[in-house]
């Protein structure tokens, strides 16, 4: 192993950590102008997804040029893979927070109604996934990584419960007052169930990343993955 390849994984590295931080630091943003209705704060999540988008095509590059010039194996190998995943997930995660933040704008012109369903439960559950996951990848801790992922059900049942609400409203008033209002609150939920899938998704790589064990498409008790994912 070169000094030279030593040098271009750690900054690879260090990339996609920024990455992250771009990523998280977006996610809030878009959750406390869900509260707030913040104009301002939903133009800052817009603005700043053109450098997340602009990251993860660096970072890809970065990926691509190790495989070709080092061909990398083993421990090596399986990072670089990992990389490339957790970087497109993370990619999504902004666009969601992004379109969150736009349907927020919308919201804040509507009159006020209240929101059907937990929406702060939901948001605090979608927020400790993703800085758990990405503090998992920084401290390497795989066991950290497999609490992210038995989460992912809470939040489903979340979203699950904002749909049956909605529906029940439709069902019992056709004329319901603020239709849109409530589509575009059903549709926040979406993008929170969204991101939780694909922070999901980085709780899985950073799994593979460090032990070599592959999650996917199992529910994972802790230490011990053993049956089917619903």
């Amino acid at each position: 192993m070169t000094q030279f390849f030593i040098r271009e994984i750690d900054h690879l590295n260090r990339n996609l950590l920024t990455l992250c931080g771009l990523v998280e630091e977006n996610l809030n943003r878009a959750v406390k102008a869900i509260d707030t209705h913040d104009a301002n704060l939903t133009k800052q999540v817009v603005e700043a997804d053109k450098f997340i988008d602009e990251s993860e095509v660096r970072i890809e590059e970065e990926c691509q040029k190790i495989l070709a010039l080092h061909q990398p194996v083993a421990n090596d190998l399986r990072f670089v893979v990992a990389v490339l995943k957790i970087n497109n997930d993370l990619e999504r995660i902004g666009d969601l927070a992004t379109s969150i933040a736009q349907r927020v704008r919308l919201l804040g012109k509507d009159t006020p109604l209240p929101v059907p369903f937990d929406i702060h439960g939901m948001t605090a559950r979608v927020q400790w996934m993703l800085r758990s996951a990405i503090d998992a990848f920084v401290r390497e801790e795989v066991d950290l990584a497999k609490k992210v992922l038995l989460e992912d059900d809470k939040v489903d049942d979340i979203h699950r419960e904002a749909f049956e609400n909605v529906e029940r409203r439709l069902r019992e008033n056709h004329s319901q007052p603020n239709f849109e209002s409530v589509i575009r609150w059903l549709s926040v939920s979406r993008c929170l169930e969204r991101i939780a899938d694909h922070t999901t998704n980085i709780a899985e790589d950073v799994i593979y990343m460090f032990s070599g064990e592959i999650v996917r498409h199992q529910h994972v008790e802790m230490g011990n993955p053993t049956s089917e994912k619903s």
